[in-house]
């Protein structure tokens, strides 16, 4: 009989031990889903990845930079896709952790220069449409 309370008890520990190990690593990740606060365009970045100097209107040789702010903890994918006049020209996703708010940034540049005219970005959120943006190049 002590022999079968010797192995209940031991059951019992190994149990307990790897339920309390489960929540102490659930608690090291970031859980849940991203929470999308704001979507930035501009001209250029800030070190934390957020732009610097917001805009829509921009020179056919800037770089167009889009940041994706998140609040609190969460994992996701965030997408980015670039149109002209409608047309796709990049496409970009990064999947993200974060353990408080962020910026996810995303930039599109031209060698040659970006035609005049209508741009959008559009940001996908674990693969589904949040905001789109409308931008503008001109000369």
């Amino acid at each position: 009989m002590g022999s079968e309370l010797g192995k209940s008890i031991s059951i019992l520990i190994l149990a307990t031990t790897l339920i309390v190990s489960g929540f102490g690593a659930a608690g090291c990740r970031p859980g849940g889903p991203l929470r999308v606060t704001t979507i930035q365009t501009g001209k250029s970045l800030n070190s934390d990845k957020s732009v610097g100097n917001h805009t829509t209107r921009f020179k056919p040789d800037d770089t167009m930079f889009a940041s994706v702010l998140t609040d609190g903890p969460g994992t996701g994918t965030i997408g980015v896709r670039w149109r002209f006049a409608g047309r796709l020209v990049s496409e970009e996703t990064k999947n993200v952790s974060y353990r408080d708010h962020a910026a996810t940034e995303f930039h599109i540049q031209n060698s040659s220069g970006f035609p005049d005219g209508e741009y959008t970005v559009e940001v996908l959120v674990d693969g589904q449409p949040f905001a789109t943006r409308s931008l503008r190049v001109d000369k």
